[in-house]
């Protein structure tokens, strides 16, 4: 490709519409015009397959670059008429033409003949019935659709939908056929500069999708009031279909049939990817035999059937007086790493943002939740289809952060979980809800406390605390120290049989009991099958009468604290009946603290 700095240099005189001539091109480029004005290609779709880099030539107006490339052809004529010089290579001999002719259909066209150069008299006829048509290439892409018209009609969508934004990248998908059509167009290139003893690499074209980027972006750019940023979190994409896609790709099923495999979310096998594996796959000369080269003029233009706006995913997480396990970690990792980039990252643990605004690009924002109620699910509670209760903690925060930010959905996730009979005191539990799309993105520090007081004073069940702004890789603390992570618990005990004081000291004593936890009855339906070791740190006793007192418990994360009362059966193994010799059961379970020192504590 010729590089914008080799195009920028001072020419010699403009053309009549005041921008550049096309001073780009060089006389090796000519056959290449000549044939594809001839065979109805559009004049930014020539420049691509001349290989011309500079972007701002691409921004001229379609009817501008016509007249150019018209008097391109027209100078090199009344040169000719002179001295004729290709400067580049000699003219290949005629025992090269016929040694090649004899060896195959590499140098025919579609109807076995071999391609002829126009004349300038059939270059000129060809420019006058290309002027509005559609393009044999671009299917009308680089037309159409670069025009003032539908640029507006982009950005009305963008505006309507109410999103705010700092930046966008824009993101476009083609119809598969254009694979088909660029390789038929480059195949006939290829054959008439091999005519002339020259070459045409394929890579060397510029990319369909790359020139119209160079075009749309300043247009929208100016349109929307903000800058293309190919790192942007708001993303702009068009959708283009075509109605002809199947017909023209159906050669390609029957010469490489293992390349489209019909499936259940796609509504035609034949997809791009799918496209293009064949095109690599079939020989050039089965190519040749059914597809024309150059492409033949489409009888329709191309539609764009989407016009979506997205602002990805607004990340919401906070802590909440619960156990922190792995999974909260893996979940933040996986959505860092594999989810599409259009998203915002917030963790909830309430303010600590600097006064002013967020920007989409950095709303990581963390908290704590507790949890007050003995008759509240973390999660909704569907069973068969039927509701068991009629709220949960996710639905009470979800709720005002849906409506604040505006979005389309959301996706909980917390640091652990607690029983639906199990209370979480103490700093909370972590906590985090991925808003999907938000429209909304900006929060002053007064914004967002106003968000915590509403959520606060929605429900006497939950409460959301220390929600603040953080930096993304603030979130990585949470891996620090995750093996030694403890957790504190107080749980109330029955006995069958009566105790005194002395009869439960003994537990005050023991220090890093080690426990072998099979996988609980009660959740072997949903997780696997295994003996997991664990730690009970430290334990101590508080009598209340001869069948009831309450245990305080620093354990290991991940400990299953109902098991080690009561045994489940034999499944824990050492348990508190065991050690007291005597049949216990827990009646009541709080989770004090998560002894994690993130996120910070913050004074509200």
């Amino acid at each position: 490709m010729r590089s914008a700095e080799q195009l920028s240099e001072p020419v010699p005189g403009r053309g009549a519409s005041g921008f550049p001539s096309m001073s780009s091109l060089t006389e090796k480029d000519r056959p290449i015009v000549q044939l594809l004005l001839n065979t109805g290609t559009c004049p930014r779709c020539i420049l691509r397959f001349c290989c011309v880099g500079s972007q701002t030539l691409y921004r001229h107006p379609d009817k501008d670059l016509m007249k150019d490339l018209r008097d391109f052809l027209k100078k090199n004529q009344e040169e000719e008429e002179g001295t004729v010089c290709l400067e580049v290579v000699d003219p290949p001999c005629k025992r090269i033409r016929l040694e090649d002719t004899e060896e195959g259909p590499e140098d025919l066209n579609h109807n076995g003949a071999l391609p002829q150069i126009p004349s300038e008299s059939d270059g000129n006829a060809a420019m006058e019935s290309s002027a509005g048509k559609v393009c044999n290439v671009c299917l009308g892409i680089l037309q159409e659709f670069c025009e003032a018209d539908f640029v507006k009609r982009v950005c009305q969508k963008v505006n309507s939908a109410e999103y705010q934004f700092t930046s966008f990248v824009f993101s476009v998908s083609l119809p598969p056929q254009l694979s088909v059509r660029e390789r038929a167009a480059w195949l006939g290139v290829k054959q008439e500069m091999r005519n002339l003893g020259l070459s045409l690499e394929k890579d060397d074209i510029v990319q369909l999708k790359e020139a119209y980027k160079w075009i749309i972006h300043p247009q929208l750019a100016e349109e929307l009031g903000v800058p293309a940023d190919g790192k942007s979190l708001f993303e702009v994409s068009v959708v283009f279909a075509h109605p002809e896609t199947d017909e023209e790709c159906r050669f390609l099923a029957t010469a490489c049939p293992d390349c489209f495999k019909p499936a259940k979310n796609k509504q035609s096998v034949f997809t791009r990817m799918a496209v293009i594996k064949a095109l690599e796959k079939i020989k050039e000369e089965d190519f040749l035999k059914h597809f024309p080269c150059p492409p033949s003029s489409p009888e329709n233009l191309c539609d764009a059937l989407e016009i979506q706006c997205n602002n990805g995913a607004v990340f919401v997480a906070g802590f909440g007086s619960c156990q922190t396990e792995k999974h909260l970690l893996c979940f933040f990792l996986n959505l860092l790493l594999f989810r599409s980039r259009v998203k915002i990252l917030i963790l909830f643990s309430f303010f600590h943002f600097l006064e002013g605004e967020f920007s989409s690009e950095k709303l990581p924002v963390n908290g704590r939740y507790n949890k007050y109620s003995r008759n509240l699910p973390q999660t909704p509670w569907i069973i068969d289809g039927e509701r068991k209760l009629e709220s949960s903690v996710e639905e009470l925060i979800s709720e005002h952060l849906m409506a604040e930010f505006k979005a389309d959905s959301f996706n909980f996730s917390s640091s652990g979980r607690e029983d639906v009979d199990v209370r979480t005191l103490g700093n909370g539990r972590p906590f985090a809800i991925e808003l999907v799309n938000p429209r909304r993105i900006h929060f002053t520090a007064e914004e967002m406390k106003r968000l915590q007081q509403a959520i606060n004073n929605s429900s006497d069940k939950i409460q959301v605390r220390d929600l603040q702004l953080v930096t993304r890789e603030a979130i990585g603390r949470m891996k620090e120290g995750e093996e030694e992570k403890t957790k504190t618990y107080s749980a109330l005990i029955w006995t069958d049989k009566a105790i005194q004081r002395e009869d439960i000291a003994l537990l005050d004593d023991i220090k890093e009991l080690k426990l072998d936890q099979k996988t609980p009855l009660r959740v072997l339906h949903r997780r696997p099958l295994a003996v997991r070791c664990r730690i009970i740190h430290t334990m101590s006793s508080e009598y209340i009468d001869e069948h009831h007192f309450r245990l305080h418990l620093k354990t290991q994360a991940g400990t299953y604290i109902k098991e080690f009362v009561h045994g489940d059966f034999g499944r824990t193994k050492p348990n508190i009946g065991s050690l007291l010799n005597r049949t216990a059961d827990i009646l009541e379970l709080d989770v004090e603290s998560v002894d994690v020192d993130w996120p910070p504590t913050l004074d509200n």
